[in-house]
């Protein structure tokens, strides 16, 4: 029976229990939706009935993925009362009727269970294991959240941030994170343009003038509206397919959960490295270098050893902006640098666990020596490869683009544009080519921030891909680690040259050119396709 473009089972009068009468309801694929010749879609996952109760409007926080995952083990929890609503929904094909039948099917089934589960206690087989109503407490916590009790019995849950941050990667649309940023952004040069500071020239008291405006720099502007959103877009993507795609079907002939298990172990276990990249790119790289390079500065009215941006261009153009326009202007950008930059982090830390998760799965596969599993190994290994390439390859734009930006700010070039047409000139020999000046390095944040950010880069490609290599099956999918390995050599060597050697514009535009050719070829072609079962 077909209701709502969903295959429909009504309940029937038996005596099973709840594991009973869900274990024949995911098998036949009952609340799934059919194709076109009315057949289910195939049978429930964990994955599956977790998202299909998640997008359920009326039930905004979904249900945990664990909390499924249990009730496909054989095992003698039960349900809770507000579960078995979302699950009669979705078994109900979301129609009011039949919803209200399967929530009464499921609340007798799960008595049941309940019933049955008092008897063995009773007996004591099970004298050691709580009881009904404290199963159906703890089906309720989300895994690995610490819940205290204080003095007056009221549960405290404490906040999990490496769930937190693997719900901003895990939206329903690759485009959603993507648009948060690039909409931010936008919201951002349009204030720089009613502020009057998205294009602002400061004349330095030796020297020529200076176009500091706020959209011509690159690292505000190509990097937020660009390169980051299409880095999360990859990353979100990847992300998606290894947890809902390629994982199942490298245990398609093992135990689901197991494998689902090892990836919610391995994302607590991060725990400690989520709380770090936090720290530093919150406090440290976005609110102590705000405080030290634009607050202390506008109050004072002194730039000091800092050159001067649009930042902190109300110190000497008041007629321009005010300094209180200025520090809330400026603590809006760093506040959505933070943002941006805990993301960005938190992209590389899941990077090195998919490479990492994917070398342990290879290693507990080895057993199984049939073509299929091998096949699926080396397509799904070209597939992250690829994956991996393309997010720390645009990683290494945005350190580049944030170096150009540090770098031309120390110059007495006219702009950015100038600046580089410049250094070609020079390169080719011609006399009038402007030598640039120099100012004190170490006022120039941004040679820091984005030369430490390289390293963290660099790190994760080179980690992942040794992870990668990893007890291999053999060279059954070509992956072209040469051309990656040259790419992101290539990268580097731009990145050191910024600003120290004459020419160093055309190395970086050949190289932005190539990377960007690399980055955009599709990732299938010769990769081939991963088997089903």
């Amino acid at each position: 029976m077909i209701k709502n473009g969903k295959y429909f089972l009504p309940p029937q009068k038996d005596n099973n229990n709840f594991k009973e009468l869900f274990k024949h309801l995911t098998s036949a694929g009952a609340g799934r939706p059919v194709d076109e010749n009315g057949f289910p879609q195939g049978p429930w996952t964990a994955d599956l009935l977790a998202a299909a109760i998640t997008q359920i409007d009326a039930n905004g926080s979904g249900v945990d993925l664990r909390t499924v995952q249990l009730w496909f083990q054989d095992n003698d929890k039960g349900i809770s009362t507000d579960n078995i609503r979302w699950l009669a929904r979705v078994l109900g094909c979301d129609d009011p009727d039949t919803t209200s039948q399967w929530q009464t099917a499921l609340s007798i089934s799960n008595s049941r269970l309940m019933a049955e589960r008092k008897k063995k206690r009773a007996a004591g087989k099970l004298a050691a294991q709580p009881t009904p109503q404290e199963v159906q407490n703890i089906e309720l916590k989300p895994p690995f959240e610490t819940v205290v009790r204080d003095l007056g019995g009221v549960s405290i849950r404490h906040f999990n941030l490496e769930k937190t941050t693997e719900r901003l990667f895990e939206n329903q649309s690759s485009f959603s994170l993507p648009i948060v940023v690039f909409t931010a952004a936008a919201a951002l040069g349009l204030i720089a343009f009613t502020l009057n500071i998205h294009s602002v020239v400061y004349t330095p008291p030796i020297g020529r003038a200076k176009q500091v405006g706020f959209l011509w720099a690159p690292n505000w502007t190509i990097v937020f509206l660009v390169i980051l959103p299409v880095y999360l877009f990859f990353l979100v993507e990847l992300l998606r397919s290894w947890k809902n795609g390629w994982r199942h079907q490298l245990f398609a002939d093992q135990d689901q959960t197991l494998g689902l298990n090892c990836w919610e172990s391995r994302v607590a276990s991060a725990s400690y490295s989520y709380w770090a990249v936090l720290c530093i790119t919150v406090l440290i790289a976005s609110g102590y270098n705000w405080i030290a390079t634009h607050l202390i500065p506008l109050v004072n009215a002194d730039v000091g050893g800092w050159p001067v941006d649009w930042g902190k261009i109300a110190i000497f153009r008041p007629d321009v902006i005010s300094m209180p326009s200025a520090v809330v202007f400026t603590g809006l950008v760093f506040l959505y640098n933070a943002f941006c930059s805990y993301i960005f982090f938190a992209g590389l830390i899941f990077l090195n666990m998919i490479a990492h998760d994917f070398s342990n799965i290879e290693k507990e596969l080895q057993t199984a020596s049939n073509d299929r599993v091998s096949h699926n190994l080396e397509v799904t290994r070209s597939l992250i490869a690829k994956g991996l390439f393309r997010c720390t390859a645009l990683g290494m734009l945005i350190t580049i683009l944030m170096k150009l930006q540090s770098s031309f700010l120390q110059t007495d070039s006219t702009n950015i544009l100038e600046w580089l047409a410049t250094d070609i000139r020079a390169s080719f020999g011609f006399s009038d080519a402007h030598e640039e000046s120099k100012i004190d390095p170490q006022s120039a944040p941004g040679h820091f921030y984005s030369f430490f950010s390289m390293l963290a880069i660099i790190g994760t490609f080179v980690n992942a891909s040794v992870r990668l290599h990893v007890s291999s099956l053999g060279n059954l999918i070509h992956i072209p680690w040469f051309v990656m390995n040259g790419t992101m050599l290539l990268l580097v060597s731009t990145y050191l040259l910024i600003g120290s050697v004459t020419g160093f514009t055309i190395f970086m535009f050949f190289n932005l050119i190539l990377t960007i050719y690399i980055v955009a070829k599709p990732a299938g072609g010769r990769s081939g396709t991963i088997l089903e079962t």
